[in-house]
């Protein structure tokens, strides 16, 4: 079984719905007001948790222009690295009023700091939980800090191998950390459907036997469903108001109308899961009665002897069970019957 994990005393295991976090990411477009808005929104769609990403341009990297700090490819191609944080960082003096906001909507909120003045930022809020985003996998140092604020960690798994999810994992325990999940996830904006691999969420379980669930970059709900099937217990998909409105991450996020049917399909298919045992369910029990059995289908008269033509396996399911068949032809009947009779033990005549 793997470790216990729970935020704020939401369990995540495989015994419940799974846990979905909207990520709100850089869909504030530099405003608070629309932060704001964006975490009403999430707690309107039902979602379990919102997380928000805790840096500035000058904790994550340097203002320079050489190849090194150039976007080559994707969404972001053409910036520098520094330019696109100084847009899409949510600022350090927003976070305790975003944290306050969540609180009076009853919702829980937590973040991904990027360094170690972003921790002690989150640790002075309260905050339940850290996530460690996919690129910080490697920072060592830096999960070591997150860990000794004895917090749960949620960490994905983007571009890693299994050696270096292993090491963070390590070093997240070896610094108090002992409520530790895992996110599947494909570090590609947006990531191509073909290229989910939702199978790995399996491997990752068995693997480091912890809770893994999906951080879904993909377009649309299907991977997050896929996942909930194959045991995800936790899904992570961006969020905004409006992919119209524009920004960093808009044209990999859910809307509102979108992110309110990713909370209900996941928990629509973690309840079609069920138990996994092999048994007739309750909705079965009246339709029970049009399994096939064993009728009459000519008048009888007693004494008779059973042959072939006077029986047959039919719809409805009131008499003997067809597995009875062969045993039935031949026998004698200790009274009459007619046509449409069930064929029951009690006109069949001792042997």
């Amino acid at each position: 079984m793997p470790n216990n994990i729970s935020i704020k005393n939401r369990q995540i295991s495989s015994k419940y719905p799974p846990y979905v976090i909207a990520e709100v990411s850089a869909n504030h477009n530099g405003s608070i007001d629309r932060a704001l808005e964006i975490i009403k929104a999430a707690s309107d769609a039902g979602v379990d948790a919102v997380k928000i990403q805790t840096y500035t341009p000058d904790t994550m990297t340097i203002d320079a222009t050489t190849s090194d700090f150039m976007i080559e490819d994707g969404l972001w191609k053409g910036r520098t690295l520094y330019d696109l944080y100084a847009e899409a960082h949510t600022p350090f003096e927003w976070t305790g009023r975003i944290f306050e906001y969540a609180e009076s909507l009853g919702l829980t909120l937590f973040s991904s700091p990027f360094d170690e003045t972003a921790v002690d930022l989150l640790a002075s809020l309260g905050a339940p939980a850290y996530k460690v985003a996919s690129f910080e996998l490697v920072d060592l140092p830096l999960i070591a800090y997150i860990a000794k604020q004895k917090k749960p960690m949620l960490m994905s798994t983007g571009m890693a191998s299994l050696q270096e999810v292993g090491d963070a994992i390590e070093t997240a325990k070896q610094n108090g950390c002992d409520e530790i999940a895992l996110f599947h996830c494909i570090s590609s904006y947006p990531t191509p459907i073909d290229q989910a691999n939702i199978n790995a969420i399996d491997l990752l379980k068995r693997e480091f036997d912890v809770e893994v669930g999906l951080s879904d970059h993909t377009i649309g709900n299907f991977a997050s469903i896929v996942a909930t099937g194959v045991g995800a217990t936790l899904i992570e998909k961006h969020f905004t108001l409006s992919r119209d409105d524009g920004g960093v991450d808009s044209a990999f996020s859910l809307e509102p109308d979108e992110m309110q049917s990713l909370v209900r399909d996941t928990r629509a298919a973690f309840t079609a899961l069920g138990d996994g045992k092999f048994s007739r369910q309750p909705a079965e029990e009246s339709n029970k009665i049009f399994r096939r059995s064993l009728y009459f289908v000519e008048d009888l008269a007693e004494g008779e002897t059973i042959s072939s033509e006077h029986v047959r396996r039919i719809r409805p399911g009131f008499g003997m069970s067809p597995k009875y068949y062969d045993q039935v032809i031949g026998m004698k009947l200790s009274k009459a019957v007619k046509r449409g009779d069930r064929v029951t033990r009690d006109v069949l005549a001792e042997t």
